[in-house]
């Protein structure tokens, strides 16, 4: 009697394993659309205002727009124009100039920042630092404040007249130009130097503290120096940081926009077409001519990829 119950419950599908059997395929199939789920807010957002982006400026870089009559009232047509727009923006000399500029400003000033915000992060980071938070928190604080701000703002260091730097070198003699043509990159440089060595530095800071206190605590009973530790154990240990940092500052270097697009306006050296971005932009709003500037920021992209992949080959290969 016993047995035949428990066939006929077997047969039922009401065992509690029949049932976690049922049960089992469901909940996984709820587990498994969970992420995408959550996900999906984010990958709508990221397609819609990034990869869609991307591949519109892409289809526009391979298109012409030709208007027929005096002002278009023709017609406007559409057609594929193959690597034309490319042509036409590597046949500017002002656009592969400024190429060129951005070579020599990512060749002095990547180095610089890459160095300075790893000292910064040394120091912070040593045992004899006095109040690592507060300066953490001061050396990063720049890099809250816009670029066209930040801009402005060291504007008033720079014009003559407004800078009292150049009014106290002029009282010994000294002539200061920060706006000249031989010096203005440079000044450029000093603004995205002030801004974002904060950032890379915390980005080395992270990077630090998950060094084991062994390590350290084992250098010093061997008799090492802060010098030593600095270059024995924490260089080389903080070395995905130092890659990840340059590689943000090369990516970084060839998107420079808003400094020479501000002090453009007091300084006569800077043209619409000083950097890469900048000629871009004045192509696209001040020449009407969308296509070959959706090509010049195509290759501004590749170049950017490039020499990041290039980088980090040359990083890979060092350290294996």
């Amino acid at each position: 009697m016993t047995t035949t119950h428990q066939s006929t419950r077997q047969q039922a599908g009401t065992t509690p394993q029949g049932n976690d059997y049922k049960r089992v395929p469901r909940r996984s199939r709820a587990q498994a659309r969970a992420p995408w789920i959550l996900l999906a807010p984010f990958l709508a957002l990221f397609l819609l205002t990034f990869i869609l982006p991307i591949l519109v400026a892409i289809a526009s870089s391979f298109t012409k727009v030709t208007r027929s009559g005096l002002f278009g009232e023709a017609g406007v047509k559409s057609e594929f124009a193959w690597f034309s727009n490319y042509a036409q923006a590597l046949s500017d000399g002002n656009f592969v100039a400024s190429i060129g500029r951005m070579f020599l400003f990512g060749i002095v000033q990547v180095p610089v920042m890459i160095a300075l915000c790893t000292v910064l992060a040394l120091m912070l980071e040593s045992v004899s630092a006095k109040w690592p938070g507060f300066f953490r928190a001061a050396y990063f604080l720049p890099y809250g404040v816009p670029g066209v701000i930040a801009t402005i703002l060291w504007s008033f260091l720079y014009v003559p007249g407004l800078s009292p730097l150049i009014d106290i070198a002029g009282m010994f003699g000294l002539e200061l130009d920060f706006l000249g043509p031989n010096a203005v990159l440079w000044s450029i440089a000093n603004i995205v130097l002030w801004s974002y060595a904060g950032y890379n530095m915390l980005i080395i800071v992270a990077q630090l503290k998950t060094i084991p206190v062994e390590l350290y605590e084992a250098a010093r009973v061997d008799g090492a120096t802060t010098w030593r530790i600095a270059r024995s154990i924490q260089l080389p240990l903080i070395k995905p940081a130092l890659v990840l940092t340059t590689v943000f500052s090369i990516i970084g270097t060839l998107q420079l926009f808003a400094e020479a697009q501000v002090l453009k306006t007091v300084a006569p050296s800077i043209d619409s077409q000083y950097t890469p971005n900048l000629s871009a932009y004045s192509t696209a709003f001040a020449y009407n001519d969308y296509n070959v500037a959706a090509a010049q920021a195509v290759l501004i992209a590749t170049v950017a990829f490039i020499l990041s992949f290039v980088f980090l080959k040359i990083s890979n290969r060092k350290s294996s």
